[in-house]
């Protein structure tokens, strides 16, 4: 069974910075799309960033230029580097394959919250 184990979250006042990390188990991670998702408080959970597995990236327009994704196929490992943090990306972040389903499992998510 694939496991996803997302890390680096915290407490970070408005402006400041983090850096995510999510290690997935399996052989096959350097072929699949990878993104990050979010879930705030009272909100669905949404796609923030995904990186192809050719290393093309794309952004949802409320992070766009604020956060990076990038990718280590060595390490099974994908990243978000967030930056001019917000109090509205106040959430917990996961990370997973770019398309999922409602029958995806999903790791613990690492909680960021955002002081003002």
């Amino acid at each position: 069974q694939v496991q996803l184990v997302e890390s680096g979250g915290g407490l970070v006042q408005a402006g400041g910075s983090l850096r995510l990390s999510c290690a997935r188990s399996g052989s096959i991670f350097s072929i699949l799309a990878m993104g990050w998702y979010r879930q705030g408080p009272g909100k669905q959970r949404e796609l923030v960033a995904a990186i192809s597995s050719g290393g093309s990236t794309s952004y949802a327009d409320s992070v766009k230029g604020r956060f990076t994704i990038s990718r280590d196929n060595a390490k099974n490992t994908v990243y978000l580097q967030m930056n001019s943090l917000k109090p509205e990306d106040t959430a917990v972040y996961y990370c997973n394959t770019r398309s999922v389903g409602p029958n995806t499992a999903w790791g613990q998510g690492t909680q960021v919250t955002v002081s003002s």
